[in-house]
């Protein structure tokens, strides 16, 4: 891919994320409310969720940290708190969790241009990639976009 194709789908990317950031509700903690595109195999949730996760760990440290995450009940949520778990995060799913080291964290999966955009939010965080999906799951068709706001720390 050349470099407009590329900046193309950059500024595509950005432009997704800033409208689904514009068109969801808002779940209890203030973010948006989690959903993940329904025809995701369980390979391509795996290896989006695992990527995600990993550059999560880089902002968001595992082990002091516990994830309050509400699932919409897909394999993409599942896969998630599964993956969140074995980079060795609590996670909270059925109650509302207290506690200085609380994390609220929203996910959203969606098609876009034949590809699918991930996006991870905290309430001062939030991670964007789009996905190409392959054979044997998905792999990275972007940079990772790290968006972060004076909120929390």
């Amino acid at each position: 891919m050349g470099l407009f194709g590329f900046s193309r789908q950059l500024i595509g990317a950005l432009f997704c994320m800033m409208a689904l950031a514009g068109c969801q509700t808002l779940g209890g903690s203030g973010l948006i409310a989690s959903s993940a595109y329904s025809g995701l195999s369980p390979e391509a949730a795996n290896a989006i969720a695992g990527d995600m996760v990993g550059r999560l760990a880089e902002h968001v440290g595992p082990g002091t940290t516990t994830i309050q995450l509400t699932p919409d009940g897909s394999i993409f949520g599942q896969t998630l708190e599964h993956s969140l778990k074995g980079w060795g995060y609590a996670v909270v799913t059925d109650q509302q969790a207290e506690g200085t080291n609380i994390v609220p964290l929203a996910y959203v999966v969606d098609t876009f241009d034949n590809d699918l955009l991930a996006r991870l939010s905290t309430e001062s965080l939030t991670l964007t990639r789009i996905y190409t999906i392959t054979s044997t799951g998905a792999t990275p068709s972007s940079p990772l976009s790290v968006m972060t706001t004076g909120q929390g720390g």
